[in-house]
């Protein structure tokens, strides 16, 4: 594979244009909004100035990187000569089977189908088109570019030789790829949103407040993150949308959305990427106040 076009300039899809490009892939960024593009092109830079700073590259290095990455906004033009598509865009199930149904009509025949997704069942995507056999989970952590795994996710049809090239490809990109199967959250988030959600019913039942709870989190079980915070750099709005895909899926309560997530997302308190969540990312205080208008 030479060429990967990456659908979606947002966080995930700038992270992992990122990756394949600092790793020597030629790599069409696509997204229908200029902005967009400039703005993931923009973290990208930033990301690699940041890693030249420590040394870690050096600045041809980081030159060569900018290189391998080309911006479109026209999709099919993006993907005209793709190996491997790799879409990130927005967790939102009509979308996604709106753009993959594009990119069977847009991409050859031989090109392999990867979706980002973080919930959503791979077999139903698949079935949006007419290559089920070449479409594939592949689920990069956040942010991609320093996280190690790669969660593989295999649909109903997804052929034994589609998933063994995606795994391979995924270690010569320094990754560690895990393969799963296809069901409502996966591994990673049918372990870890159940667990965040849980931190914000303990928040909203007065447990204990905000910090409290996440250095309880930190200190007492060594996690480098409290789940809160990890919750506010997740998107609150993105939390809610993949325990809202597991409710649909398993039908089970544990997997309910608690009612103050589903306000704070209605009110746009949706962690970093809006400047407040449980944390007030604007001015440097904590949202604990914030919240707890929803308390009441």
């Amino acid at each position: 594979m030479k060429n990967i076009a990456v659908i979606g300039a947002g966080t995930m899809g700038n992270g992992i244009a990122h990756t394949f490009a600092q790793s020597g892939f030629k790599v069409q960024l696509i997204d229908i909004n200029e902005a967009s593009l400039k703005r993931g092109l923009d973290t990208i830079t930033k990301n690699l100035d940041r890693m030249v700073s420590k040394e870690s590259i050096t600045e041809a290095q980081k030159q060569e990187t900018l290189s391998n990455i080309t911006t479109f906004t026209d999709m099919t033009e993006g993907v005209e000569y793709a190996s491997l598509v790799v879409e990130a865009a927005t967790e939102n199930i009509d979308l996604k089977l709106k753009i993959f149904k594009q990119l069977d009509e847009a991409c050859s025949e031989d090109t392999i189908l990867a979706t980002n997704t973080s919930s959503i069942s791979i077999t139903q995507i698949a079935a949006a088109t007419s290559r089920p056999k070449q479409v594939i989970g592949m689920h990069f952590m956040n942010p991609v570019p320093i996280m190690k795994l790669v969660e593989i996710i295999r649909g109903y049809s997804t052929s034994d030789e589609v998933t063994k090239t995606i795994m391979d490809l995924s270690k010569t990109l320094n990754k560690v790829p895990v393969e799963v199967n296809d069901y409502p959250g996966f591994v990673a988030n049918r372990i870890l949103m159940p667990m965040l959600n849980e931190s914000i019913e303990t928040l909203y039942n007065g447990v204990a407040g905000v910090e409290e709870i996440d250095t309880v989190m930190k200190l007492g079980m060594a996690h480098p993150m409290g789940p809160l915070q990890l919750a506010d750099f997740i998107g609150l709005d993105v939390c809610l949308s993949i325990l809202n895909v597991m409710y649909d899926g398993f039908k089970n309560p544990k997997y309910a959305p608690c009612p103050l997530l589903v306000n704070m997302v209605r009110a746009g308190k949706l962690g970093v990427k809006s400047g407040e969540g449980f944390y007030d990312y604007l001015e440097s205080k904590k949202a604990e106040k914030v919240a707890k208008q929803f308390l009441k």
